[in-house]
């Protein structure tokens, strides 16, 4: 309940995080888009107030301004600057006189016909002084949208106006109406709204696919912690199941010394002491000399269990820490294997009880090898014996069976090896092959 409160935090959390990204992407991309939108208009513009600069006539012009009155030359300026203002649907086009850096007056005006009233010669413009001070400077400009009560809102360029000896007389000057800017913004932003939502789309499906994985990551993680509690709750069981027996064991034990002594029979005490003294230095053989502490108290374990049981139990083990498998697969495929093999040496008698067990490295191989006496798994139930649920052992209450060596082809699979079972009518053989380098090729390994 908890771990999934904490996933709906997490998804509600992506979420939120994925609204305020798309807020603040839009917004950004808004007022990018009305920047840029802005920056095209005004370097177009410029280029159409250099053409028109470039055509006007520049002695017509100087005679205006030596005389600046409504004249002939002021007439034909002006019949020229309308004209361009019809042809490129400029809201004004007009020559500036800026003879100082912080306000320009306008000349020669061309404005729209809606009925505004003339502008005066020579009367104050509403160009900022920054821009004002940059065509004082005799550099060309731009502004950003000026709000005008009278002539509406507007954007501004200019253009230097020079004589034949290149020295700059004045300046021509565009107002592009704001809603001409504005039009255009709105359909850029428009146009980019596909690429928002995609981009949108795009990151829920990341969220998504992230939580997926993330879902799958944690249940493959559950089953593996679930399969390596298993394993190690079976050992540790047959571990306590082995000390309650030697517990037993060492009871009766001394009942049995203490009832003789009892019957003062002391010669039959120390037989009995000597056998079980015998029995006790059989048991204290367990220790195995195996470079590996986990697999060394896990092969210990199996011997002591073996031993309960009356198997003659036999450990072949390379001083090596078998290091290139992780010990809870190694422990896996071959608490299984064992497992098997005293379960099936159980079904004879004491005295032909017996298994081997081969844990080397050969070569460039890891070889695993059980052998036990026991009945003979039959050519049919080989072909099986590795798939999910079967098993040839009876079925025993509250006990799942098949497992054992499907989760052992399983774990070996994985490390790129190969498990066989070979069988007759006297012993079993289990044997494993696991790559100690990848890529390795077990078929040419020639080992046995």
């Amino acid at each position: 309940m908890l771990k999934k409160k904490k996933l709906k935090a997490i998804f509600i959390l992506s979420i939120l995080l994925f609204v305020l990204l798309m807020v603040v992407n839009v917004i950004s991309s808004f007022f990018n888009i009305r920047k840029t939108t802005l920056n095209s208009i005004a370097n177009q513009n410029i280029v159409v107030a250099q053409s028109i600069a470039s055509s006007l006539d520049v002695e017509t012009y100087q005679s205006f301004l030596e005389n600046p009155v409504k004249n002939k030359a002021y007439d034909e300026i002006k019949e020229y600057l309308e004209d361009v203002r019809d042809k490129n649907g400029a809201l004004h086009v007009y020559t500036l006189l800026v003879d100082n850096p912080k306000v320009s007056r306008a000349m020669i005006v061309a404005m729209s016909e809606e009925g505004k009233e003339e502008f005066p010669i020579g009367g104050i413009c509403t160009v900022p002084e920054e821009q004002v001070k940059m065509a004082y400077e005799g550099r060309i400009f731009t502004t950003d949208i000026i709000e005008d009560s009278t002539y509406g809102d507007y954007l501004t360029v200019g253009v230097p106006i020079k004589d034949p000896a290149n020295k700059i007389i004045g300046y021509l000057g565009i107002d592009i109406s704001a809603d001409v800017f504005n039009s255009i913004s709105e359909k850029a932003f428009r146009s980019s709204i596909s690429n928002i939502t995609f981009n949108g789309l795009f990151i829920i499906i990341m969220i998504i696919a992230f939580l997926i994985l993330q879902n799958l990551y944690m249940r493959e993680l559950k089953k593996e912690v679930g399969e390596t509690e298993d394993t190690y709750q079976l050992e540790l069981q047959s571990l306590i199941s082995s000390v309650r027996s030697l517990r037993h064991d060492f009871s009766n034990h001394i009942q049995v010394i203490h009832g003789l002594l009892k019957l003062e029979q002391h010669e039959k005490a120390l037989d009995y002491l000597t056998s079980l003294s015998k029995e006790v230095s059989v048991i204290e053989s367990i220790k195995l000399d195996v470079n590996n502490p986990g697999f060394s108290v896990f092969l210990q374990t199996k011997k002591l269990s073996a031993q309960n049981h009356n198997i003659d139990i036999h450990f072949n083990v390379s001083y090596d820490e078998f290091d290139k498998i992780k010990t809870i697969d190694l422990i896996k495929i071959l608490s299984n294997l064992i497992d098997n093999a005293i379960e099936a040496t159980l079904e004879l008698p004491d005295e032909e009880r017996k298994i081997d067990i081969i844990c080397k490295k050969v070569e460039n191989i890891y070889l695993f090898k059980i052998t036990n006496t026991g009945p003979e798994i039959l050519g049919k139930d080989r072909e099986n014996i590795f798939k999910s649920g079967f098993s040839t052992k009876k079925v025993q209450e509250g006990k799942m069976r098949g497992q054992g060596l499907f989760i052992v082809k399983e774990v070996v699979s994985r490390y790129g090896g190969v498990i066989s079972i070979e069988s007759n009518h006297n012993q079993t053989v289990a044997t494993v092959k696991i790559p100690i380098s990848k890529g390795e090729l077990l078929s040419k390994s020639g080992v046995d």
